[in-house]
This record gives C-alpha cells, structure tokens and sequence, in this order.
C-alpha cells in the first residue's frame, strides 16, 4: 500500500497554536517536507520532533514532488508543512497533492492556524461570503486591472501583502473599489499583533506615514460608502440606490440597470441583492 501524504498547519507567530494531532503526525511520518528547514527545525525542536526534513519550495518544487511521490510509492507517510499556517494557500503544496491524487494516494489534512481565517474572524466584517486573492500584483497598473476584475465580488475581499507595498494598495483599491471600509490585520498571534480598521483612504493616509512591518493580511468590506451632501457617509445598497432613482421618475428596470452601474455589479447580481436586502427588511 502506498503510504499517506498529510498536509499539517502549522503556528503562524505563537508556538503554542498547533494542535495535539499535528504533534503526533509530525513525529510518525517518514519525512516533513518544509519551505525552509531551518524555519521549521525550531518548530520541530521546540516539541521533541526528531524526523527527518527535506526542503519544498518554488524553486525545487518540480525536482521534489517527483521524490516524494516515489516515498509515497514505496509506503512510507509523507507530511507538508509551510514558514507558517495551512500549506497549499499561498505557499508550496499544490502540485504535490495533484500528483498524489493522479497517482491514487490517500490525501490528508491536518487543520489548524490559517492567517486569512484568524485575520476575517477578528475583522468585524461579514464573514458570510469572502473571497480570498493571495497576493496582488506588485505593480500598480496590473494592481488596479485586478481589483476592478473584483469589484462586484458579492463578499469581504481577502489579500496577502507586503509591508512596502501596503500603502499603494489602499491607494488603489480606493481609488478602483470605492471608499470602503478595511481592515490591516498584521503579525496575527505574535508579540506585536495589530489589527487595525477604518476606511481605505484612511488607512492609506495612516500607513503612508508609518510603514508597517511583518506578515499582513487586508481584508475590504463588500459594500461601497457614499458620500452625501452634508459631507456624511452612508451605506450604499441596491435597495436604497433603486429607491432613490424611482423618485427621480425612473422605472423599476431603468432603476435598477442605473443602480447596477453605480456600483459596479452586473445586472443580475444587482437583482440577487436587491431580493435579497428587500426580504431582510
């Protein structure tokens, strides 16, 4: 029998979160095979672990999977670890499980810490629907095509970025989104964890000032805030949108199409959400 490939998360700050399963995994398995060894030899030391590791990142990724595979042929237990948090998110671990699954082994998850889950638990945005985008394109221009691509995303937004680019991406996402409201959740669990919320061009004018450091994660709300008259925010929804327009003597279909376009959604996106604030009222 082919052995078993284990996926382990692992702490993302604090060394206390990992969970009694990962321990046992971790000290049974063949082989851990981490992004980088020496990272992962203080976790492993910190709790008694003595297996053996080999490195799997990006740049040998293709040389290593077929090494592993061939591990796994032979029947013995294989575990993934990432620097920190669930492997295959952001990090090395993808093609691995393709090729276990090609090759009809058993794939197995070890659940635990995950910096976008910790990051929109703590956010005080909806968590109802949320779409996670990995890291943005480092260069603005790509930047901004990808976040107009997501505008009409139905859920809270979820990015990975870099503490120097922080900044320019709220930049942009206010610029290409809308004002909304945001959160920075930076160095989850660690020493100097900060989450930090407002709206977009409030935390670019802050983070502009004082560049921050570490792992972060930044989470935007789905709805857009309008700004009135007298200089005040409001929450921006379809049914209010569709309401306003009415007044102003447009038809329902004519009010809705206008009301679409002012957020940047489809047409029967709109319609879903205009059913949907309508049978919540």
């Amino acid at each position: 029998m082919p052995g078993t490939l284990y996926l382990v998360a692992t702490p993302i700050g604090n060394l206390a979160d990992i969970t009694h399963r990962a321990i046992d995994v971790l000290n049974n398995v063949e082989v851990i095979a981490c992004e980088d060894t020496r990272h992962t030899r203080k976790l492993l030391q910190h709790y008694g672990i003595a297996t053996r590791t080999v490195s799997y990142h990006e740049h040998n990724e293709q040389e290593r999977v077929r090494q592993l595979i061939e591990l796994l042929r032979e029947g013995k237990d294989v575990a993934v670890v990432s620097d920190a948090g669930t492997p295959s998110i952001s990090d090395p671990g993808y093609r691995l499980v393709r090729a276990a699954i090609e090759n009809e082994m058993q794939v197995v998850p070890v659940p635990g810490p995950s910096a976008l889950i910790s990051a929109l638990i703590a956010a005080g945005l909806p968590t109802d629907e949320f779409f996670f985008g990995g890291f943005l394109p480092s260069r603005s221009n790509a930047r901004r095509t990808r976040l107009n691509e997501l505008r009409s995303v139905p859920g809270t937004l979820i990015f990975y970025e870099a503490p120097h680019r922080l900044a320019e991406t709220l930049r942009d996402a206010r610029e290409t989104l809308g004002e909304r409201e945001a959160v920075v959740a930076r160095e989850l669990t660690k020493l100097y964890e900060e989450i930090k919320r407002g709206r977009l061009s409030e935390l670019a004018e802050h983070y502009s000032k004082d560049e921050p450091r570490g792992e972060i994660v930044l989470l935007i709300d789905r709805t857009v805030l309008q700004t009135t008259a007298d200089n005040t925010d409001r929450t921006q929804t379809i049914s209010s949108l569709v309401d306003h327009f009415e007044r102003d003597g447009l038809d329902h279909r004519a009010a809705l199409k206008k009301a679409a376009r002012e957020l940047g959604l489809s047409r029967a996106e709109a319609y879903r959400r205009l059913i949907a604030e309508r049978g919540r009222s």
